[in-house]
């Protein structure tokens, strides 16, 4: 079974919208799966809650607004799928993605059974920066540029809001996570390199972009703080 995580925060209408196509989509090619939405203290007298079990999925809250990382490590450890895939709450990639990753993460050919498969908008094959604001674009490249260097071992895209685990990985690395915000991306597979995990780099194409709310100069102020605190954590060995 496939567990689909998805955070929000005040996006019960982007839910109203966009989940019931997605759900059509996985009946339609056979997926067995769970949606559990985790709704990080939008406090909106229950609308998002009403929304999410109307469509016969998963209600989870955060009681206040805590942060992306905080919604996402509280769905994958409620999880129950054979595999995890997070993304966000307009799911904006393509839909085909699924099924993709899906067949990375199963033991089913040569170039298959990774432990994490994670979207890369940098891959020749993607289809994102285009539809994006050059600020935003240029914002990336540089904490990704960072990243690449100092955490993940070469490993470019670390913020596409797309990445899938099996199972036991998932509730491994999530179970040791701390940053709750934007950069929790980076924790993980900081942890899973650490880990010696096997890692698949998928291109994925934009299908849509309702939710984004990430605002360059605040939260990359925020993220290189964070950037901070993993070093310290991986330092102490918090993450053992």
């Amino acid at each position: 079974m496939l567990s689909i995580i998805l955070p929000t925060y005040k996006g019960a209408q982007i839910l109203e919208n966009q989940l019931p196509p997605f759900i059509n989509f996985l009946n339609k090619n056979d997926i067995e799966h769970e949606i559990i939405v985790v709704d990080d203290g939008s406090n909106d007298n229950g609308k998002t809650k009403k929304t999410v079990l109307a469509l016969g999925c998963i209600f989870i809250e955060n009681e206040k607004n805590t942060g992306k990382g905080s919604a996402v490590r509280k769905g994958v450890m409620k999880s129950t799928g054979d595999y995890c895939i997070f993304t966000d709450v307009d799911i904006p990639f393509q839909y085909e993605a699924f099924l993709r990753f899906m067949n990375h993460l199963e033991n089913n050919s040569t170039d298959s059974g990774f432990d994490i498969v994670v979207g890369d908008r940098n891959l020749p094959e993607s289809s994102y920066y285009t539809k994006i604001s050059t600020v935003r674009k240029l914002g990336s490249d540089v904490f990704s540029a960072i990243v690449s260097r100092i955490f993940t071992a070469g490993l470019y895209d670390t913020q596409c809001g797309m990445k899938g685990f099996k199972k036991e990985i998932a509730k491994d690395l999530f179970s040791v996570g701390k940053i709750n915000r934007f950069a929790f991306d980076v924790e993980i597979i900081s942890i899973a390199v650490k880990r010696g995990y096997s890692i698949k780099r998928l291109p994925v194409t934009l299908r849509s972009n309702e939710s984004n709310t990430v605002k360059v100069v605040q939260h990359g102020m925020g993220m290189l703080f964070d950037l901070a605190r993993i070093i310290y954590f991986h330092w102490t060995g918090a993450y053992s």
